[in-house]
C-alpha cells in the first residue's frame, strides 16, 4: 500500500500534528519536496507532500493565493516547520487551507525535513517491491493456467482482480467468461466497443456501477474486466500481464489449428493416393467401412463449415476447394450454404472411389442440400448432372418455345413433349393431342423454326427430351401444361 498522510501521521516518531484538512488525510504521498519559494509549483508535479518553514511568509502574504496555486498543481498536503521562523503554524495559512481543501501539518522543530522524505522513500521503495511480487506471482498463475487454455487464464484473472473478466471476438461472440454469469454485461458492453474503434489498443470507462478495463488482443479478440472498484497498479500490471500471455496463447492455439489442418490436407491426400498404411501413421482413421463425404461452395462458407465439423471430433480436412469429411457408417448431415455429396460405404483400399462418387454426387446438390451418391445413380443420366447448371441449358434452349406458348395458344410444349413420348411417331401423338397429324407436323415445324433445331436428328430430340424433363419448376413452364415426366 502506498504511503498517506495519515500514515506519516500516524508515525509516532515524526511528530506531525493535522492543523487543516483533517478528512483528506487517506491521499497517498507520492514523493516529499522542500522549497521556500513564493511560487513552487513550477517545480512540482503533484501528488507530493511539500514541506516549507516559511522564511518567506510575513504578514503581507497573500495564502489564498498561494493554497490555491498548490491546490491546482494537486499536491497531497503541505507540511509547515514551526520552531524557526515561525513559532506556530500562521493562522491565515491554516484558514485558507481548511477553506480549499488542503491537508496542512505542523512539523515540530525536533523533526528534521529528511527524516520525513526516508520515511515515505522506504515506503515508496516497499509499496514497489510489493507491487512487483504480487505482479510476478500473478503472472506466474496466469502463465501456468495458459498451459490449459484460455478460459483457465480468464477464470484466474477473475479471482485475482476480484471482479467479473470477458473474452470476447471482435464480433461480440463470447470466448470465455467468469464467473458464467458475466455473460449478461455483453450487450451493454457492445455498444462502448464499438465506439472504440480498430486504432485502439487499451480503454478504460464505467458500466452501470462497475469499472471497466478492455486490452484489444491482436486483431480478432477482445479482454474486458470489470469490478466495483478501479484497478489499483497491481491490478493495471496484471491485466496487462494477462492480456500479453492471453495474445501468446490465441496464436499459439491459431498455429495449432493451421498445423493440425495442414496435417490432416496431408493424410486426406494420401488416402485419395492409396496410402493407407501410411496416412494411418500420422493420424488415428475411422474404422472401415468408412463413408466419404465432399462438401463445395464458397471459401467463406467452407471455412464456417471446417470449423463446425472440427467441434464434432470426425476426420475432416480441406482438399483443393473441397471440404472432405471421412466417417464410420452412415454418419451424414449437410451443411449451411454448401452443396454435399455422400459416397456409399467402403473400405480403404476403394477410398478413391468413393471420393469420386462423393464429388459427383455434391454436384448434384443444391446450396445446403446433400445427396448420396446412390441417389444419383437411381435417377439415371439426369442425375449426373449439375442442377443449376442443366437448368439453364433447359430454358435456354426452351425459351422461344415457351415464350411463344406464353403469348400465343399455348400449344407447342405439350405437342412436343407428347411427339417425343412417342418416338416421333405421328398418328399416335396426334390422336393422344387430339389433332388432325398435319396440325401436329405444322407445331413441330413452328418449333424447328423458333429454335433453329433440326427435329429430325436424334441428337437434337435427345437434347429437347432431357431439357423438358429438367423444367421442374411450374414458373418456367406455360399455364395449363401438364407434367412432362413419363
Amino acid at each position: 500500500m502506498p504511503m498517506t498522510l495519515g500514515g506519516l501521521v500516524r508515525e509516532r516518531a515524526l511528530g506531525l500534528r493535522v492543523v487543516a484538512g483533517h478528512d483528506l488525510l487517506d491521499r497517498p504521498v507520492g514523493w516529499v519536496h522542500v522549497s521556500e519559494l513564493d511560487d513552487p509549483t513550477p517545480f512540482l508535479e503533484g501528488g507530493e507532500l511539500l514541506l516549507t518553514t516559511g522564511l518567506r511568509v510575513d504578514a503581507d502574504t497573500d495564502f489564498p493565493t498561494f493554497v490555491a496555486r498548490l491546490v491546482t498543481r494537486g499536491i497531497a498536503g503541505l507540511g509547515f516547520g514551526t520552531g524557526l521562523g515561525h513559532d506556530t503554524v500562521p493562522s491565515p495559512l491554516v484558514k485558507a487551507a481548511d477553506e480549499a481543501g488542503l491537508p496542512l501539518l505542523d512539523v515540530p522543530r525536533r523533526t528534521p525535513f529528511i527524516a520525513i522524505s526516508k520515511a515515505v522513500s522506504a515506503a515508496v521503495a516497499a509499496d514497489a517491491y510489493a507491487t512487483v511480487t504480487a505482479t510476478n506471482a500473478a503472472q506466474r498463475e496466469l502463465t501456468t493456467a495458459a498451459l490449459s487454455g484460455p478460459e483457465r487464464v480468464v477464470r484466474r484473472l477473475s479471482r485475482l482482480l476480484e471482479g467479473w473478466v470477458l473474452l470476447l471476438e471482435r464480433s461480440g461472440a463470447v470466448l470465455a467468461a467468469a464467473p458464467a454469469a458475466a455473460t449478461n454485461r455483453v450487450t451493454a458492453l457492445s455498444a462502448e466497443l464499438d465506439r472504440l474503434g480498430r486504432g485502439v489498443a487499451s480503454a478504460g470507462f464505467t458500466l452501470g456501477e462497475d469499472h471497466v478495463a478492455v486490452h484489444v488482443l491482436g486483431n480478432r479478440s477482445v479482454l474486458v474486466a470489470g469490478r466495483a472498484a478501479p484497478l489499483d497498479r497491481v491490478g493495471q500490471q496484471v491485466l496487462a500481464a494477462a492480456a500479453s500471455v492471453l495474445t501468446l496463447t490465441i496464436a499459439r492455439a491459431g498455429d495449432l489449428d493451421t498445423a493440425r489442418r495442414r496435417l490432416r490436407g496431408a493424410v486426406l491426400r494420401l488416402l485419395v493416393a492409396g496410402h493407407r498404411d501410411l496416412a494411418a501413421d500420422l493420424l488415428p482413421l475411422p474404422d472401415e467401412p468408412v463413408v466419404v463425404q465432399v462438401f463445395t461452395g464458397q471459401a467463406e462458407h467452407r471455412a464456417r463449415g471446417l470449423e463446425l465439423l472440427e467441434g464434432r471430433e470426425v476426420f475432416c480436412a480441406e482438399l483443393d476447394d473441397q471440404l472432405v469429411v471421412v466417417t464410420s457408417g452412415e454418419t451424414a448431415e449437410a451443411v449451411t450454404g454448401l452443396r454435399g455429396g455422400v459416397s456409399g460405404p467402403v473400405g480403404y483400399r476403394d477410398f478413391d472411389h468413393a471420393h469420386r462418387q462423393a464429388v459427383q454426387a455434391a454436384e448434384s446438390a443444391h446450396a445446403g442440400g446433400l445427396v448420396r451418391f446412390g441417389d444419383v445413380v437411381g435417377a439415371g443420366m439426369l442425375g449426373l448432372l449439375r442442377p443449376e447448371a442443366a437448368h439453364a441449358y433447359a430454358l435456354s434452349l426452351l425459351a422461344p418455345v415457351i415464350e411463344h406458348d406464353r403469348n400465343g395458344r399455348g400449344d407447342l410444349i405439350v405437342s412436343l413433349t407428347e411427339w417425343l413420348r412417342r418416338h416421333g411417331q405421328w398418328d399416335p401423338a396426334a390422336a393422344r393431342l387430339g389433332v388432325h397429324r398435319h396440325t401436329l407436323r405444322n407445331r413441330i415445324g413452328r418449333i424447328a423454326e423458333l429454335t433453329g433445331r433440326d427435329l429430325d436428328s436424334p441428337g437434337t430430340r435427345a437434347e429437347f427430351w432431357f431439357a423438358l424433363q429438367l423444367l421442374d419448376d411450374p414458373a418456367d413452364r406455360p399455364g395449363d401444361m401438364p407434367e412432362t415426366r413419363p
